[in-house]
């Protein structure tokens, strides 16, 4: 086995990285790969980043830009789709120490999005999609983009995990004139929306292309309790407790 954590979107939940973090240990992994959006909606993002940094204890692969990490950097908070989501993004920036800033900027990639090769497959990590790396996500009924370079695509933003396969057109007789490129999304570990409270992430193992969906339990009440109801919305605490 050549195994590898994917998680995407941790969003400032220590409680939930930790519960994942252990989840990983029972895995025999080379190490995780990460699409963006560690900060921001939870109030741990300083303890996640601090976190990755001192106690992971994995090789970190890929480690890409997400858009709260683009907005706050770069102090560009216009495409929030909400008032509480710029809110709670300008929260956030104002309470990250320059130790996470440093990281955010000197140990995450800008790009949104990282081509890359998995023992002898071509990916790419992007944390929305190719058309749009920050901001609009991969779903199997719109791709948002053309992948056929690839052999696999990690994306994250939407919090909804799939796995799925798309097949390209091509001039190889040898494969019945068809590419397949492997589409896997591993959900949120922090903020997950499909109805399902557990921090969610994915192990792939690279020998034979399969997907292990983790959902791992995780102290939902006590991420809940560290809000203050006054900085950031109490929208993105309640969220937790279902997965919506």
């Amino acid at each position: 086995m050549a195994g590898y954590a994917i998680l995407s979107d941790i969003h400032g939940n220590l409680y939930a990285l930790e519960a994942v973090a252990r989840d990983i240990a029972a895995f025999e992994v080379e190490g995780i790969i990460l699409l963006g959006d560690l900060i921001d909606y939870g109030m741990q993002s300083n303890e996640v980043v601090e976190y990755l940094q001192d106690r992971l204890g994995y090789k970190i692969f890929c480690n890409i830009w997400g858009n709260h990490e683009r907005a706050i950097m770069l102090s560009d908070f216009q495409r929030f789709s909400s008032k509480r989501g710029e809110e709670s993004a300008r929260h956030t920036a104002g309470a990250l120490t320059d130790r996470t800033k440093y990281y955010l900027d000197k140990e995450m990639r800008h790009e949104g999005s990282y081509a890359f090769s998995l023992d002898g497959l071509n990916c790419l990590a992007v944390h929305g999609s190719a058309e749009d790396v920050y901001w609009k996500s991969v779903f199997p009924d719109a791709l948002c983009g053309d992948y056929r370079e690839y052999d696999l695509v990690f994306s994250g933003h939407s919090h909804y995990p799939h796995v799925f396969t798309k097949f390209y057109d091509t001039n190889d007789k040898a494969m019945r004139n068809r590419h397949a490129v492997m589409f896997v999304n591993p959900g949120s570990v922090g903020q997950p929306r499909n109805h399902n409270p557990h921090a969610q992430y994915m192990i792939f193992d690279s020998v034979d292309r399969s997907v292990n969906i983790r959902c791992v339990p995780y102290d939902v009440e006590a991420a809940m309790k560290l809000f203050d109801g006054l900085s950031v919305d109490v929208f993105y605490r309640d969220r937790l407790l279902k997965g919506i």
